[in-house]
């Protein structure tokens, strides 16, 4: 693929359902990671237009990586149909294959609330994911409570960002989570509800200082 800086490239990514619509950002030639940024619940507007998951793919960008957002099934022009979270790891996973094939690099993921919760249990599994962002952890949402006890194992370096007033994330529930999870690991909270309205350029800032850290051991 030949790639210039700061373009965006509108594809089709081969999915175990069908093809995923997809954007991506390109890097720079010297481009040390890419990313992979997934959008939240589907059936409650979610997409990878998203603005989370929009500042996120700004945040990994900025360090010259190239960065995919993609559309889980069934959402915008990707095919088949939405699965309850199950189908859509086989997602993600399509998503990374098509990096490693495109880029191989190592990945830097990041997920949003329902991305979060399901790209995250595919990401501390595969060894081409070098660290995962969780922003809006989903602890419980629209009748759906979410489990994390795959954190347990998930040795890599991971940080969980959510506004202080998230409605789906309690303190408390968060924090025992994070708790539970493997080193190493950080929690931030931010100001702001569950989609750090009002508060999306620290959200970005934090990732991006989070990163610089990464990077720098």
């Amino acid at each position: 693929m030949s790639i210039t800086s700061a373009a965006i490239q509108s594809l089709f990514v081969p999915g175990p359902a069908g093809r995923l619509e997809a954007l991506l950002n390109v890097g720079t030639p010297a481009a040390t990671h890419c990313g992979l940024v997934c959008h939240p619940h589907p059936l409650f507007g979610g997409s990878m237009h998203t603005k989370v998951v929009f500042h996120a793919m700004k945040a990994l960008n900025s360090f010259g990586f190239p960065v995919l957002r993609f559309n889980f099934r069934g959402t915008g022009l990707s095919q088949g149909a939405h699965d309850n979270g199950d189908g859509e790891q086989d997602d993600v996973r399509a998503a990374l294959s098509w990096l490693k094939g495109e880029f191989n690099l190592p990945v830097i993921f990041a997920g949003f609330s329902f991305g979060s919760a399901v790209g995250s249990r595919v990401a501390c599994s595969e060894a081409d994911v070098r660290a995962i962002i969780s922003l809006g952890t989903p602890v419980e949402a629209e009748g759906h409570v979410y489990s994390f006890g795959f954190l347990k194992q998930c040795r890599k370096p991971k940080i969980f960002l959510s506004g202080d007033h998230d409605e789906f994330g309690p303190h408390e529930a968060l924090e025992q989570i994070v708790s539970d999870a493997a080193e190493p690991k950080e929690l931030v909270f931010l100001p702001g509800d569950h989609y750090f309205a009002g508060h999306l350029s620290e959200m970005r800032l934090t990732i991006e200082s989070w990163v610089a850290e990464l990077l720098s051991t």
